[in-house]
């Protein structure tokens, strides 16, 4: 079985990173004949290029595919991938994330390829943008829709979504979380040295945010909630781990609201090392606008730490409010306060949310659980 993966960029992020242990995995476990087509990835997001260095011809770069609407290279970005389709001659295609989804889908469908399976790591329309965007892009995915065998979501939250825009139907859709090493997050440890060289002391209470620095991400909403979390806590410090376009604007934003005392940027951190940062944690909130099913929840939670979530897309898959997490009406600023303060305030009920988490997360996000189901939905999907 040879199966093409299409994905836009590599940068660090969630659905890169499963892109990544997807093909890499299926080659390991499965012994399955896979390669990685994608765009080039530069900027302060960092790459995971390097990670196809003991397998390089597993990865294939092809420039012309880049995020931006850009007609005319699009054009010649759907030529390059119909091209490289033709002669990898796949049994399956497999495409990830918004402009890779499209064309990649519609190169496959040129190249003559009859399987064809797409991902949805995350909503590609929705309130989030503007109405002629949200017109568009789901007029994109409507017409991709057509040429789809079946769709992988990494949350039934965005089955839901797409079935609701009239893009396929249910029996179509299969829900494979997004698995990782869990190994690492579950023998995460709460290094000292660690939080002295970020200027945390080992009395703070640490609210850490995975993610890239970006809009959507939910970085303004836990800026605005901290002065009011600092007043009640004078102990309170967040810490952002991740990089990218929008860091400066919220460097100036906590210094506007006289927290900058209370923010760490950690910068852009390895995804081997991500489960050093968790373990100083002492709760995880994600507040993100727009997302498939956050990496970054089921990884806190491996490492035993309460989160606080918005009640977005598939969020509430995995934190269940009161269970594993508390869960919150998007955008409710005072909830969010008082949920980071109650959690401040009780070690206990901090121990007993991050052990049920832990619990939750063991016997559903192992990255070999992950390429399993999907190596079996392969097969299934090639069955004469």
């Amino acid at each position: 079985m040879r199966v093409a993966h299409i994905i836009t960029r590599l940068i660090v992020g969630g659905a890169q990173e499963n892109t990544v242990a997807s093909v890499l995995g299926m080659l390991a476990r499965h012994e399955t004949d896979s390669i990685l087509l994608s765009g080039s990835t530069d900027g302060p997001e960092g790459s995971l290029e390097g990670e196809f260095h003991d397998h390089p011809a597993r990865l294939r770069i092809v420039p012309r595919l880049v995020r931006p609407v850009r007609p005319f290279t699009d054009w010649l970005a759907l030529r390059e991938l119909t091209a490289n389709l033709q002669s990898l001659a796949p049994d399956i295609v497999h495409t990830h994330s918004g402009k890779a989804g499209v064309l990649g889908r519609m190169a496959a469908r040129r190249a003559g390829v009859k399987t064809i399976v797409h991902t949805i790591h995350g909503p590609s329309f929705g309130g989030f943008q503007g109405h002629f965007a949200n017109f568009a892009f789901r007029a994109a995915e409507r017409h991709a829709g057509r040429l789809t065998t079946h769709f992988v979501t990494v949350a039934n939250a965005m089955r839901d979504q797409y079935l609701a825009a009239g893009i396929g139907s249910p029996e179509i859709y299969t829900r494979i979380f997004s698995g990782f090493n869990l190994t690492p997050f579950l023998n995460a440890e709460n290094n000292r040295d660690l939080r002295g060289s970020l200027g945390l002391a080992p009395e703070d209470f640490v609210i850490g945010k995975i993610a890239r620095l970006f809009q959507l991400k939910g970085h303004d909403d836990l800026l605005d909630a901290l002065p009011a979390i600092v007043s009640g806590n004078p102990k309170a410090k967040v810490l952002f781990v991740g990089d990218g376009e929008w860091r400066g604007k919220f460097e100036e934003k906590a210094k506007r609201l006289g927290v900058q005392d209370h923010v760490v940027f950690a910068g852009l951190v390895p995804p081997a090392e991500v489960y050093r940062y968790v373990g100083i944690m002492d709760a995880l909130a994600h507040l993100s606008r727009r997302e498939g099913l956050p990496r970054a929840l089921p990884q806190a939670m491996a490492a035993g730490k309460p989160v606080v979530a918005y009640d977005c897309d598939g969020a509430r898959e995995v934190c269940i409010d009161g269970e594993t997490g508390r869960l919150l009406p998007l955008g409710d600023l005072d909830r969010l306060k008082d949920a980071l303060l109650k959690l401040a305030a009780s070690p206990a009920e901090r121990a007993r949310l991050g052990g049920k988490g832990r619990n939750f997360v063991k016997s559903r996000f192992s990255a070999d659980r992950m390429v399993d189901e999907l190596h079996k939905l392969y097969l299934t999907l090639l069955r004469p």
